[in-house]
């Protein structure tokens, strides 16, 4: 009888640790702007509707794209936060490849990186001010253009907080503590 109560106890113990150490399960949600200072070692925190501001005085500023470059969104009605991307390539003068979070939504969700997003200038005056940017769920160019502020330049040998080289060339997805350190960045 005292075995069986002995093990009945233990059961419940067993029972009881498992419930309460399962792991919670949560969305991993990245904003542009954190993602943005990560990959392009751009130092500016806020809102994205802020970098322009910001930037004034601290980096060079310009209208013409570069990679390593942030492109830098006007807020909307749309968009009341504006939006920063990061130059990775550029394809024709007007056209180029992006690196962005929390645009689309991949998979139902937002908050996602995508990389390679197609962006071209739509602009009257091709001058890069209205742009058109993939979209995933309709798999094409988004429906609304877009306006952009300007593009924000890195400073040469750009360094994280952490001493490490960001610029995009150094950075290889996911392999190098990439987002441990965006995610830890967020709260500053």
């Amino acid at each position: 009888m005292m075995a069986q109560i002995r093990i009945a106890i233990a059961a419940l113990v067993l029972a009881a640790t498992l419930i309460t150490s399962a792991p919670a399960v949560a969305s991993a949600y990245l904003q542009c702007a954190p993602f943005a200072r990560m990959e392009s070692g751009i130092q500016l925190f806020g809102n994205a509707r802020d970098w322009w501001g910001q930037a004034a005085g601290r980096y060079e500023r310009g209208n013409a794209p570069r990679v390593g470059a942030v492109m830098a969104f006007a807020p909307t009605r749309a968009m009341p936060i504006g939006h920063v991307a990061v130059v990775s390539q550029i394809v024709s003068d007007r056209e180029l490849r992006i690196a962005h979070a929390n645009w689309s939504p991949i998979n139902g969700r937002r908050g996602q990186i995508e990389r390679n997003v197609r962006v071209v200038d739509v602009s009257a005056n091709n001058d890069w001010s209205q742009v058109r940017v993939w979209y995933a769920p309709i798999g094409d160019l988004g429906l609304r253009a877009n306006p952009v502020t300007g593009f924000i330049y890195p400073g040469a040998g750009t360094q994280d907080s952490f001493g490490g080289d960001t610029s995009i060339a150094a950075i290889t997805p996911d392999s190098d503590g990439t987002l441990a350190r965006i995610v830890a960045s967020v709260g500053n």
